[in-house]
């Protein structure tokens, strides 16, 4: 299947052949046909799976035939009158910063050589540059929850005539605290427009979180929690918390690792981590939000130039980054959501190239690893790496004996005479 099934505006067509799209992805075959009819969706799709051209290219292609025909009446009625001034016609809400700068870039992509403009507005910017490039009008405008209720407050914008509504990971958007700042958007917007509602997860609190937002939605799903994420390789070592850096900056020194995306639950223990690895010999550089703009920016661009080996996240940080040729994706620690694994593995292995994906796993970590295996429904691949085998003195839990690596621990504690009786 190609692009060309779709019927799309020629102009939108033109530039989808330029830029070289390879054919739509399984979300995309599914999404497009269904938004480009006017209807209601409700998908969850992980990263990676080309979501964001999924509601972007149809979105482009209705406002591209709108703006025809608005311009055939104006032409009709009054030839000599300027065309009136853009309104917001398409408002995309994402979570982050990060994320809204990579859905303006594909949409200012796709809508090159047409008059479609689109503009972005998220914390940690400068006001008045926004500001200003809503002056002449937008057609298109991505946007933050926060900010957007920041230049609402000051009459900056108007969401009046906003007439398709796009969320994109909205179950993040819920992480986050979000649902304040969105009822008070929605207050705004007028109740008759399409919304197309986005998420890695389809779960109890999205659908509830829906259920007053969609008409009559279509629901689809390309992307399973309990799906194992394609041409990922997962590997969970089981090691001593004392040793995990030890384990480690052995992978990427001696493996001769590039380009590594390394999670860390929280901003303190980020910046720890990144100081231990630079004390090892390793470039590495903290990704967080006590960050400033210009400081995250900075840190991408050393990081996608490979002036940096190691990028240290945390997990609200890395939503939304779509790093190119990013080959290994480490969890130095399970994150308190259980859902955020699939969101931070979905980091490697994109656009059709294999990726790895490793967890370090200390015993401290018991009931974190076995809430993971009961949302994939399944056992994580867990091992040893040699030299850095677990001190198999410790106790093992009691819970721990129903997991792979607590039934290896048991075994060789027998077998050395240890067994706990």
């Amino acid at each position: 299947m190609s692009f060309s099934a779709f019927n799309l505006h020629p102009k939108l067509q033109a530039t989808i052949a330029a830029q070289k799209y390879a054919e739509p992805t399984p979300v995309q075959q599914q999404a497009i046909p269904e938004i480009t009819a006017g209807q209601d969706l409700l998908v969850g799709a992980q990263t990676g799976t080309g979501k964001t051209a999924a509601f972007a290219i149809p979105l482009v292609h209705k406002l591209l035939t709108q703006a025809d025909e608005l311009l055939s009446q104006t032409d009709e009625l009054a030839p000599s009158k300027t065309p009136p001034l853009k309104v917001i016609k398409a408002l995309i809400l994402t979570p982050t910063r990060e994320l809204a700068l990579q859905v303006q870039s594909n949409i200012d992509g796709l809508t090159q050589g047409t008059d479609l403009k689109s503009a972005i507005a998220y914390g940690g910017a400068s006001i008045g540059e926004q500001v200003r490039s809503f002056k002449d009008g937008v057609d298109i405008l991505v946007a933050t929850p926060g900010r957007l209720l920041d230049h609402l407050r000051h009459k900056v914008v108007s969401l009046k005539q906003v007439e398709y509504l796009v969320f994109d990971e909205a179950d993040r958007m819920l992480d986050m605290g979000f649902k304040d700042e969105i009822r008070d958007l929605l207050r705004q917007l007028p109740k008759q427009r399409q919304t197309l509602l986005f998420s890695a997860t389809l779960n109890d609190s999205i659908f509830s979180f829906s259920r007053n937002l969609l008409n009559q939605p279509k629901v689809i799903e390309v992307a399973k929690a309990n799906a194992k994420v394609a041409k990922i390789i997962e590997r969970v070592y089981c090691v001593d918390e004392n040793r995990k850096l030890s384990l480690l900056c052995h992978l990427i020194s001696q493996e001769n690792w590039q380009q590594v995306l390394v999670f860390s639950r929280t901003k303190q223990g980020a910046d720890s981590l990144t100081t231990k690895m630079q004390q090892n010999g390793i470039a590495a550089l903290a990704f967080h939000g006590d960050l400033t703009q210009s400081m995250r920016e900075n840190v991408l661009k050393d990081f996608s130039l490979s002036n940096v080996q190691v990028l240290v996240a945390t997990d609200v940080a890395a939503r939304g980054l779509d790093i190119e040729d990013l080959n290994y994706v480490v969890n130095y620690e399970l994150p308190h959501v259980s859902e955020d694994y699939i969101h931070r593995i979905g980091r490697t292995g994109r656009a059709g190239k294999d990726g790895v994906a490793v967890t370090l796993f200390a015993i401290e970590d018991t009931a974190k690893l076995m809430s993971l295996e009961t949302l994939l429904d399944r056992r994580l691949p867990q091992q040893w790496y040699p030299g850095f085998e677990p001190d198999l003195t410790k106790e093992v839990t009691l819970s721990r004996k129903h997991t792979k690596a607590g039934q290896k621990q048991q075994a060789r504690r027998k077998a050395l005479g240890k067994a706990k009786r």
